[in-house]
């Protein structure tokens, strides 16, 4: 029978730079006549991490924009502050969410001690073996502030000269600003060409000044040409699927002067989800095509269904993921002989994200 869950829930989370997937705090339980040969674990729903990472973009018009085509032949110069945001990237991260309601203990046979390993939350790892190879850890992007512009560095205070402080006319300052470009372009000719009064006495030096010279042509021109800056926010989402189809859901909404912001948040334009089942998971069936029955103290494993997770942002597909989901498919289980038989025991890899068998083989 396919659970059917009612649990779908979206959540802002916090600014983060990483999740770590793999790294968790871990127990072993070993079955003896303490537990009366019985282990107890949970079984887990699957949730998707949505990482969303988004560039924003602020724009600000120089002091002399009414005079870059006329000085320095600008013609694309920036005349308006504005903002925009743009979203780069979004990832998927599937992992394992214990189900209350999915709990089972898995019997075996008096005398034996086969071990089970949990992870942090009681969803089962393993069965006869601690050799858990670790989940892929995603690379997230991270958080980036925005840097200084042109105008915001110890060179342009060193550009303004005593005569364009001194000025109260826009136009004479744009004019003394143009004049002292050139003047700055001159000098790295004369100094590259060996031809300046004071040429630096080494390498390290003259790049020195060269790129003093450079910092302050570029604050002169960003008072013509004006200034852009970039930052990146990254956010995750925890989405926790049910076992009914999303159709353009809104998860998050993203402004330009915010950043990423909440559902409700009208002050952003929607970031949405679309959920499309592919396939659920069905019960096991016999060479005759009939149902397995589930064995009895057998240790309960998931068979996941597969669903379709799109990500779409301003009228296009930003990112999207086949995922497996515990949430469309059925619990079944192995004999639990099979892990104490004497001769040849068998371990057990589950998989975190969504309960099933990851491998199934000879003990370590």
């Amino acid at each position: 029978m396919i659970f059917h869950r009612t649990l779908a829930a979206i959540i802002i989370g916090t600014t983060f730079a990483a999740i770590p997937c793999s790294a968790q705090t871990s127990q072993k339980l070993t079955a003896g006549k303490a537990n009366e040969y019985g282990l107890i674990y949970s079984l887990p729903l699957t949730g998707v991490d949505i990482c969303i990472e988004a560039e924003l973009t602020r724009e600000e018009p120089g002091e002399f924009f009414n005079y870059a085509k006329r000085h320095l032949g600008i013609s694309d110069a920036i005349t308006k502050e504005s903002r925009r945001a743009n979203l780069r990237s979004v990832t998927f991260i599937p992992r394992g969410i214990a189900d209350a309601d999915n709990r089972w203990t898995a019997q075996f046979k008096a005398g034996s001690t086969p071990f089970m390993i949990l992870g942090g939350t009681g969803i089962p790892l393993a069965i006869n073996t601690e050799n858990i190879p670790d989940d892929n850890v995603t690379a997230l992007p991270q958080a980036k502030e925005a840097g200084p512009t042109p105008l915001q560095t110890e060179a342009a205070r060193q550009a303004v000269t005593q005569e364009m402080a001194r000025s109260s006319s826009t136009s004479k300052r744009a004019e003394l600003a143009a004049q002292r470009i050139f003047e700055l372009r001159e000098m790295r000719s004369d100094i590259l060409s060996g031809q300046a009064d004071n040429t630096p006495p080494d390498g390290k030096a003259m790049q020195l000044v060269l790129d003093n010279i450079a910092a302050q042509e570029a604050a002169l021109t960003a008072m013509f040409a004006g200034t852009r800056s970039s930052s990146t926010v990254v956010e995750r989402i925890a989405f926790i699927p049910d076992s009914t189809e999303v159709n353009a859901k809104v998860i998050a909404r993203l402004s330009a002067v915010e950043g990423i912001v909440a559902p409700g948040n009208l002050a952003g334009a929607p970031i949405t989800l679309d959920l499309t089942i592919l396939n659920e998971g069905t019960l096991p069936v016999n060479e005759k095509g009939e149902t397995k029955r589930f064995p009895k103290g057998g240790v309960a494993y998931n068979i996941p269904g597969k669903a379709h997770l799109a990500i779409s942002y301003s009228g296009r597909e930003i990112a999207a993921a086949d995922i497996e989901l515990a949430q469309l498919g059925v619990t079944f289980g192995l004999d639990p002989a099979i892990f104490t038989d004497k001769k040849a025991p068998s371990k057990l890899i589950f998989d975190p994200a969504t309960g099933a068998i990851r491998l199934l083989g000879p003990a370590d």
